[in-house]
């Protein structure tokens, strides 16, 4: 008998597994806020201020106190309170839920996961609010980024883990010839068993885009999560928690196969749970230091990491110069530069830019970058929209170390939010470097700081673009160029980092937006991440197949 949950979504999980397959435009959550109701904005502002200056109630095992202290970016104390639990007891109670939850099968699992994702779609500018203001990103594009956009990230997991548990038949029968002899026939059967607890550790700028994916995957296979929130990004994680525990808990199951484990900066606790021999999954978004390490040492666990790069621009030929100085002005100043896919180095040749217009010299390329950017930013009103708030006190250090780089094109300076007034807000960071200063552009800078690097000829670009790749590893990579021996020779380049390619974005794509559905998040081929979001392989691991069979 099947699950009312299932019977519920049943038709938007066969569309998202048509979609996956299709890879074009499907979103099954609506990104405009006029769908949501014309309160919803207010209304989500009034549920995050309800969690200000409160205890979140979490009913979780094990618990030993209380912390929680986020501060908003935009300058607004949070002073939320969450219970913090100590983590052998989150996951004994994890592996107490586990039985029924294996029993209940795919269709069971499946069903109540996107029930999940639609109490949280219900619930997006409320996500928006804690998001903008734990994260610092820019009220809409939290709305976007950490509501439909999350969500569709979580479904393209739950569709792909749902794929590959669905070609496994539940029974089959065996019957070989003998012969003049009866025929040997036994029946099988084959049952998914998930592989244990999964730590989830989650990212300070995008937690929930990115920590929705192996959220789902794992839920759906079987797997008990534990989100390990970064400590000044609790909230939209809390919020996720509560969620999926209530709709668990409705749906007959134990919910403690969902849990929030929260630490203090001083005392960090996520290298002791990685290591403990009942964490069998770990999904990890954040700096390389840390993912090289869970990679190295949390053998026992199948470990999933997407970690920092060096995204790369070879600026070679265009046809429409202004245009690509727009798009790249949008895409340096989103979430000011915030975003793992947001390029840092731009490769451009002593021989110039070829434009319909003539050539511009790299010179002059990295002046019309820097007005355009300008230009971009003039109205503030307009910018802190676009720009959003440094999200912690070190990123806004390092741009201020970053400035004796090389030549500055343009400064970083800080803008005045008209609405937060204490917002940690600064405007991109634009350098000049010769290709020969390798220190400064062979390694991740997070945050506003690009850096235009000359080389001799765009063949050097591309060659100097590949080897950071492959040695530094990068998200995204992108190409402007008429030559189609040029596109030719970017797109092999690619082939070979393992990196994702845009090629002459001018219009309303930026290279630093991956598309839920069809983008492949990262490709695992090389250093920036040693998995894809989202593909079969991120998914497959995350469960056996334990089979039984006997005579007939």
């Amino acid at each position: 008998m099947s699950h009312p949950m299932f019977d519920r979504h049943q038709s938007l999980l066969t569309q998202a597994v048509e979609a996956i397959a299709s890879r074009g435009y499907w979103s099954p959550y609506a990104e405009s806020p006029r769908a949501y109701g014309e309160t919803a904005i207010e209304d989500g502002r009034q549920a995050f201020e309800a969690y200000r200056n409160a205890q979140f109630y979490l009913d979780q095992p094990g618990v030993q106190g209380k912390a929680g202290s986020e501060v908003s970016p935009y300058g607004l104390p949070l002073n939320v309170s969450y219970p913090q639990c100590a983590p052998d007891a989150l996951i004994d109670a994890a592996k107490t839920a586990m039985p029924a939850w294996i029993k209940a099968g795919p269709d069971t699992r499946a069903g109540v996961c996107i029930e999940i994702l639609a109490r949280l779609n219900a619930r997006s500018f409320e996500m928006a609010h804690a998001v903008m203001h734990t994260t610092g990103q820019p009220l809409m594009m939290a709305f976007q980024a950490a509501g439909p956009h999350a969500q569709d990230r979580g479904l393209e997991a739950l569709a792909y883990a749902y794929r590959e548990m669905k070609h496994v038949p539940e029974t089959a029968i065996w019957e070989k010839p003998q012969g003049k002899n009866p025929p040997l026939k036994m029946e099988k059967k084959f049952t998914i068993m998930p592989r244990g607890v999964a730590l989830n550790i989650a990212c300070s700028t995008f937690p929930t885009w990115n920590g929705y994916p192996g959220m789902f995957a794992s839920l759906v296979t079987g797997n008990p999560v534990i989100f390990k929130a970064h400590p000044t990004v609790i909230l939209p994680l809390a919020i996720t928690v509560a969620v999926a525990r209530q709709v668990i808990k409705e749906a007959g199951f134990d919910h403690n196969l969902v849990s929030l484990l929260i630490d203090d900066p001083k005392v960090p606790v996520a290298k002791d749970v990685a290591m403990k021999a009942d964490i069998r999954l770990i999904d990890y978004t954040g700096g390389p230091d840390f993912g090289n390490w869970l990679e190295e040492n949390c053998r026992h666990a199948v470990v999933y990491t997407e970690k920092a790069g060096v995204n790369c621009i070879v600026v070679d030929s265009t046809d429409d110069y202004k245009a690509m100085l727009r798009n790249l002005a949008f895409t340096f100043s989103l979430y000011s530069g915030q975003m793992c896919t947001t390029p840092q180095t731009v490769f451009v040749s002593r021989e110039g830019v070829k434009t319909p217009d003539g050539v511009v010299t790299s010179e002059q390329f990295g002046h019309d970058l820097a007005n355009s950017i300008s230009k971009f930013l003039e109205d503030p009103a307009r910018a802190v929209e676009v720009l959003g708030a440094i999200q912690s006190a070190a990123t806004a250090a390092r741009i201020e170390a970053a400035q004796d780089l090389g030549e500055v094109l343009r400064p970083s300076s800080a803008i005045q939010h008209p609405q937060w007034p204490d917002a940690r807000v600064r405007s991109p960071l634009l350098l000049k470097v010769p290709v020969s200063n390798e220190r400064a552009f062979m390694e991740e800078r997070f945050g506003p700081i690009s850096l235009v690097v000359e080389t001799a000829t765009t063949s050097e670009s591309l060659a100097t673009a590949e080897r950071v790749i492959r040695e530094q590893g990068a998200i995204t990579f992108s190409l402007y160029s008429t030559n189609p021996v040029v596109v030719q020779l970017g797109e092999e380049a690619a082939l070979r980092a393992g990196v994702a390619l845009s090629i002459n974005l001018t219009g309303g794509v930026f290279v630093n937006q991956s598309a839920g559905f069809s983008d492949f998040h990262a490709t695992g081929a090389n250093p920036a991440a040693n998995a894809c979001l989202t593909d079969s392989a991120f998914v497959a691991n995350r469960f056996f197949v334990v089979q039984s069979r006997r005579h007939v």
